[in-house]
């Protein structure tokens, strides 16, 4: 598909501005059909909360996430199949069947082998049939069920976990810092910053990683598999503020949020004041 971007008009602006509308991201007035800011304003802040380029401009992928973004739990079938079923009503699923105790593992919004196995179970556990389908049957089963899901998830239970278990002490832990390379000044600052922070992870008796070279630009999925393939304990990324805000972040969408995250972030900050 072609991309849309700010002063572009035509019918698509129109169905990409009724889908923003739709979710309330465009809650300001904009004109019908034509790319203004107050479209462009409404594109950023839904790529920022999927956690997308925030460019505003609406590509492939943007409109993907918009396209999936406008399912409600019940509006589709949805069941195991390659490539995956993806979308908020998915999410919505996982979240759901979490809070029952049918482990769905991550909220992705991705209707994978996990999500087909916790639907078996919860089919098998309703005395419905046991396909991994989830129609118009499981869906209003869930909505009988509603009044009981909203208690934490098992993932938010097994991260809670994770961090009881810590040790006291970050000696041989596998720490991955992790330096932001996204303009020249992000990458001189972060590498300058994660050389100086290896020496002193290393003084604590932990196993610093770091998740590139000087020489090299590696995009955030290429690094966040490098986390994964190493089996590090935690990453510890640093960027140049957006707005020369500072801050401390953790992974965080409108389907959920980490909780361990949350905690080291909140723990970090207050060390920072």
């Amino acid at each position: 598909m072609r991309l849309f971007r700010l002063d572009d008009r035509g019918e698509p602006v129109v169905d990409i501005q009724s889908r923003l509308r739709a979710l309330d991201y465009l809650t300001k007035t904009a004109s019908e059909g034509v790319f203004d800011e107050a479209t462009f304003d409404a594109v950023t802040a839904f790529q920022t909360a999927k956690g997308l380029p925030s460019d505003g401009i609406v590509g492939p992928e943007t409109w993907s996430a918009l396209v999936a973004a406008s399912y409600r739990l019940g509006d589709r079938l949805l069941y195991y199949k390659v490539p995956l079923i993806r979308g908020d009503d998915v999410a919505e699923l996982q979240r759901r069947l979490n809070s029952l105790g049918f482990d769905a593992k991550k909220i992705d919004g991705f209707f994978g082998p996990d999500t087909l196995t916790a639907v078996l179970e919860f089919q098998q556990n309703r005395g419905l049939a046991e396909d991994g389908i989830v129609g118009p049957v499981v869906a209003s089963e869930l909505d009988l069920m509603r009044w009981v899901s909203t208690k934490p998830g098992r993932e938010s239970v097994r991260e809670r976990q994770w961090l009881w278990d810590l040790p006291g002490s970050l000696a041989g832990q596998r720490v991955l810092l992790d330096a932001g390379c996204r303009t020249d000044e992000e990458d001189v600052a972060a590498w300058a910053t994660v050389t100086a922070a290896a020496r002193v992870f290393q003084n604590m008796g932990a196993h610093p990683t770091l998740s590139r070279t000087a020489d090299t630009r590696p995009d955030e999925q290429v690094r966040a598999r490098r986390s994964n393939r190493l089996g590090i304990d935690f990453v510890l990324s640093f960027s140049l503020p957006i707005n020369d805000v500072p801050g401390v972040f953790y992974f965080a969408s409108q389907h959920s949020a980490s909780a361990a995250g949350k905690a080291l972030a909140t723990a970090i900050g207050g060390r920072l004041g």
